[in-house]
């Protein structure tokens, strides 16, 4: 299984101090001798950790494929046409969210979409959708004629954090998932068949399948079964990881997790 190494939250660092160190252009060679197939970042609208000088050096200088994240509004899909990445996942945005909180409404902005997709295509980018694991997702991207999509794991991750860890009655806590243990078991594997089952759809009908969000070194295993899953894109968990063993390490921890 491929997996892109999200390095945002090296940004995320430098931006606490608003200082030039870390900078997250250094992981690129770290990042390539550690195996990891992609590089994601996410620009986002509020410039809150990438800033576009980063995306410009990242996608000039990275010896791997760049996977640029970024929300459908136009000046951003002008960027990502000026610096054209390996491919752009296009993702909601909203300026209050901490993290992406979920898929794009895409049933909802067609019209939207179809032209920032026609416009990537025709710089000759790769398109993915990162949705929620839904039928009428699926179908949507479909009929957009993308080459990929991404499933939001969010809630999969969710559910196996309330089930595995003491989260529960702590402020991390998920108040709608303080449930029975034997009713978080049964929504996990639910989860699972769910993602299992979608990705076969979009497979056989000729997309191409990544996954990521709230994945780490406990909860991957499960989704690296589903075999027509091809790619994860991690972040988060293997920055903070690297806090204790260093980046090449965390990466190489993960991509180990990821042989089938």
């Amino acid at each position: 299984m491929l997996l892109g190494v999200n390095i945002d939250h090296i940004a995320v660092l430098r931006e606490a101090r608003k200082v030039a160190d870390p900078d997250p252009l250094d992981a690129l060679s770290i990042c390539k001798r550690a195996g990891a197939d992609q590089i994601t970042i996410h620009l986002r609208e509020d410039r809150r950790h990438m800033q576009d000088h980063d995306a410009k050096n990242i996608i000039e200088f990275s010896t791997l494929p760049v996977n640029l994240e970024c929300a459908i509004e136009p000046s951003m899909i002008d960027i990502a046409c000026t610096l054209k990445p390996h491919r752009v996942t296009l993702v909601p945005e909203k300026r209050e969210e901490v993290t992406t909180e979920g898929g794009l409404a895409i049933m909802g902005e067609q019209a939207k979409l179809k032209e920032a997709i026609k416009r990537l295509q025709k710089n000759e980018i790769e398109v993915s959708l990162f949705i929620d694991p839904t039928l009428e997702a699926v179908k949507t991207s479909l009929d957009l004629h993308v080459e990929w999509i991404e499933f939001h794991t969010g809630k999969y991750a969710n559910i196996y954090a309330m089930l595995y860890t003491n989260l529960s009655k702590t402020p991390h806590s998920i108040p709608e998932l303080e449930l029975s243990r034997k009713i978080l078991k049964q929504m996990l594997g639910d989860e699972l068949c769910n993602l299992r089952l979608l990705s076969c759809e979009a497979m056989e009908r000729g997309l191409r399948v990544a996954a990521g969000h709230g994945l780490n070194m406990q909860n991957v295993a499960e989704i690296v079964e589903i075999e027509t899953i091809e790619e994860l894109n991690i972040g988060q968990s293997i920055v903070a990881r690297s806090v204790y063993v260093g980046l090449e390490q965390a990466i190489l921890d993960m991509k180990a997790k990821l042989i089938r």
